[in-house]
């Protein structure tokens, strides 16, 4: 491969090459060497008569990676050149084009070549004969190339050009990007006489041989910067590359402008400020163009992707459209009705719920009502887990709506971190798309900007963010659809959106939240931001709301939001007896083994109603034995398994699990409970007479609530006040009996309740024997002090007289466990 390029594979920037002596360059170029003296000075010597000319457009400036990459040491690039080299249209050889530029009839020897890749050119020096002026070479050479233009490979527009080297160039290997813009400073010509600042018009006369000029801009007269300076802009950033390697090094004499001891030109290039300034200045800026950024970022995305996720969202809720509304549909299920079809892979009542409903129609109508209303309609459906909240809201009061949105909290509390919380509850609405992944890279972003400017840049967005983002789209396409049918003809078109959706109630849709305050305690960030939507979302007649909820405590969160707003609430508890075996018996009724003998349907139905009054009226226990009786299972067999997987959950949950860090109760205070329901003929024991025991003596109603909240207990109420408190199920009274039937188990526990009675009662006898102390201190005992000694020895006597009772009943327990 040509020396040019071997040379660079080394990483010089250029290098200096040596052709062996020939009369003309036409001849064969001989063998090259590296010579280091121009890396070592930057200047190539000159002696006798020797001369230096510049030729241009011989390598492309912007390919210089060409000849240093990969491609240096074979002979690919070279075989891709000689390919492409056509001297009629573009010449790709450097020695190719160094021979043309000459003229054959030049009486010089060529004594070295130095290329130089950055500016795209390469520097000959020459040896002339005495006789012959540098001055006819160069114009001989130029009206060579004007007979005999060259074009480069890489540019055939452009043309090459030759200029002599009037100065003494540097050649440097440092990293500057030619630019049309030159910075040439006035040196002395020696240390001890000032240098000449040259004029405009010296400069002109200089430089615009070499190109047409843009401006000349001389250093301000009041500058202190030395050496002075001026700025020389070409139009062509080719114009300067030739100025600036033909009169860098320049003298200039006085006749020329640069005074009676001369001046030197020294050239530089100078960044024109274009885009290179301006990302100069971000970079210089962070604090004002990072926060710029994040704020163009928003504001882009609000533009582009907002709309687009208030479509989705509005074909989210506009997808709830019940298949009845289908008239082919209709017509196929007519008659799959009539030829006595299992259409769907469904049946009339497939679980058995027509029982339930029929007893809960009056909450059914109660709900419809309300929905109807032109009020601000803010609805809590209250009730335990398996009262059938969802399917009596769902499938019965809005059977015959169309629009409505179901948002499950569970769904979105269960989710881990706030990426995943992020995307779940994007699909519950439909909301997309939904770049959640690009939060954790964001976070990473103002962690980095955190670190460089001392403040976060906005990148990132928080889970509420995030959320109110999701809340404020569904809003949007909410309010969408409800006035979706609204018309110029209507009688009330001249009222306002809100006026309308305030007079027509049954164009809003109905948002349904369930599994609200599920896992409140993990994350508030979730429900905080769900309550104050629906808030709005009912404050501004969009849509009416309803949440389900198991909680007790639902009212404080709901209050936050609507203080001033009463809530329409529904409380579903257990449903009846009678209830409770009409639903079993209609479950039954559509399940296989319906056809037996009346004598097998008596016999596998054996006990059903002692059965049915173990489990009282709670929904997923009686389904839960029906699934079992359908399987061939006995109803008492069914009621034995709930009974024993009810006392397992209890004993994991409430008894057996120390990890007290989290909860509010002890399991102590548990047990207590459980034997007083266990021991009460009608499972239910009076509220005060708990808070009573020594074990609730310090916050207990704090305890009692997080208990209920378990779902161990309830509390019922009487006149607005705490009255009663019973089981979490129905079921959970027999529970209860049989873990406090284990002696066992309920020795051992009853051991820890008395440890702890016993503690309590030594830290009071502490207590009242350091007041002792203290009283019997005093160098006097004055008689007032008489009955409030009398009263503490009474208070240790009967401390004590507990511990004795206490100790009795221990060693009593102890014995129960050794036999």
């Amino acid at each position: 491969m040509w020396p040019f390029f071997s040379s660079v594979a080394s990483g010089a920037r250029h290098t200096r090459v040596h052709l062996r002596p020939t009369p003309i360059i036409t001849g064969r170029i001989g063998h090259y060497r590296r010579d280091a003296s121009t890396l070592k000075t930057g200047h190539i010597e000159l002696e006798g008569n020797e001369g230096i000319l510049y030729i241009n457009n011989v390598f492309p400036p912007r390919l210089q990676w060409l000849f240093r990459g990969p491609l240096s040491g074979s002979g690919l690039f070279e075989a891709v050149l000689k390919r492409v080299n056509r001297p009629h249209y573009a010449a790709s050889e450097p020695i190719e084009i160094i021979k043309r530029a000459l003229p054959s009839n030049l009486d010089i020897e060529i004594k070295e070549v130095v290329p130089r890749f950055n500016e795209g050119g390469v520097f000959v020096k020459y040896l002339r004969k005495s006789t012959v002026k540098n001055v006819d070479i160069e114009a001989a050479t130029k009206a060579h190339l004007k007979q005999n233009p060259i074009k480069p490979w890489f540019n055939p527009f452009q043309k090459v050009e030759v200029g002599r080297v009037r100065g003494r160039p540097w050649i440097e290997d440092l990293y500057r990007i030619p630019s049309q813009r030159l910075r040439v400073e006035f040196l002395p010509n020696n240390p001890e006489y000032p240098a000449v600042e040259l004029t405009q018009e010296a400069l002109y006369s200089l430089l615009r041989p070499y190109g047409k000029l843009v401006n000349i801009d001389r250093e301000p007269s009041d500058s202190k910067v030395m050496p002075r300076y001026a700025h020389v802009e070409f139009t062509r950033s080719k114009y300067a590359v030739m100025a600036r390697n033909c009169m860098h090094g320049f003298k200039v004499s006085e006749e020329n402008g640069g005074g009676k001891f001369g001046t030197v030109l020294k050239m530089k290039y100078e960044r024109k400020i274009k885009f290179s300034a301006i990302k100069d200045w971000i970079l210089n800026h962070p604090r004002i163009v990072i926060p710029a950024i994040a704020a163009l970022i928003a504001a882009t995305t609000v533009v582009i992707f907002d709309p687009i996720r208030t479509f989705f969202v509005k074909m989210k809720v506009k997808s709830t459209l019940p298949i009845e509304d289908n008239a082919v549909l209709r017509w196929v299920r007519k008659q799959a009705s009539k030829a006595n079809i299992m259409y769907f892979g469904g049946r009339g009542d497939p679980r058995g719920l027509t029982a339930i409903w029929d007893d809960r129609q009056a909450d059914i109508s109660q709900l419809q009502s309300w929905l109807t209303e032109n009020v601000e309609t803010f609805i809590v459906v209250h009730g335990p887990r398996g009262s059938g909240k969802r399917e009596l809201v769902l499938d019965q009061a809005l059977k015959n709506y169309k629009y409505k949105v179901v948002i499950d909290c569970k769904q979105i509390q269960d989710a881990r971190g706030d990426t995943a919380k992020i995307a779940r509850a994007a699909t519950q609405v439909g909301y997309k798309p939904v770049f959640s992944w690009m939060n954790s890279i964001s976070s990473l972003i103002d962690l980095a900007s955190q670190g460089m400017i001392g403040t976060k840049a906005g990148f990132s967005e928080t889970l509420d963010t995030q959320l109110s983002k999701i809340w404020q789209n569904t809003s949007s396409a909410l309010k969408m659809v409800a006035l979706e049918g609204r018309t110029k003809n209507d009688k009330d078109a001249h009222l306002g959106d809100d006026e309308y959706l305030e007079a027509h109630p049954e164009k809003r849709p109905v948002v349904v939240i369930d599994n609200y305050l599920h896992n409140a305690a993990e994350s508030g960030v979730v429900y905080d931001k769900i309550t104050e939507w629906a808030a709005g979302l009912t404050a501004g007649n969009i849509a009416h709301v309803i949440f389900l909820t198991t909680d007790v405590s639902f009212a404080k969160p709901l209050s936050k939001a609507l203080p001033n707003q009463v809530f329409r609430t529904i409380s579903l508890g257990d449903c009846s007896l009678e209830v409770g075996r009409k639903f079993v018996l209609n479950h039954l009724t559509y399940g296989p083994e319906n056809a037996g003998t009346e004598l097998e349907q008596a016999k596998r139905l054996e006990n059903l109603d002692s059965c049915i009054g173990v489990l009282g009226g709670r929904v997923t226990d009686l389904e839960f034995m029906a699934h079992r009786i359908e399987a061939g299972e006995a109803p008492q067999g069914a009621v034995n398994r709930i009974i024993e997987q009810s006392s397992s959950e209890i004993l994991k949950m409430f008894i057996l699990n120390t990890d007290s860090t989290n909860k509010q109760w002890t399991r102590e205070q548990a047990w207590h409970l459980i034997k007083s329901l266990a021991n009460s003929q009608d499972g239910v024991v009076p509220y005060h007479k708990v808070l009573l025991s020594s074990l609730f003596k310090e916050d207990g109603e704090t305890s009692l609530r997080a208990l209920e909240q378990a779902e161990l207990i309830s509390i019922s109420s009487a006149n607005g006040f705490p009255h009663a408190i019973k089981p979490g199920r129905p079921v959970f009274h027999t529970v209860f009996k049989r873990l406090a039937d284990n002696k066992t188990l309920s020795s051992r526990l009853d051991l820890m309740i008395l440890a702890q009675k016993i503690s309590d009662q030594n830290k009071a006898i502490g207590a009242i024997e350091e007041e002792l102390r203290l009283l019997g201190s005093l160098p006097k005992q004055p008689r007032e002090l008489t009955p409030r000694v009398q009263w503490l020895l009474q208070k240790l006597y009967k401390s004590q007289t507990k511990i004795n009772e206490y100790e009795d009943q221990s060693g009593r327990l102890q014995k129960i466990l050794q036999s």
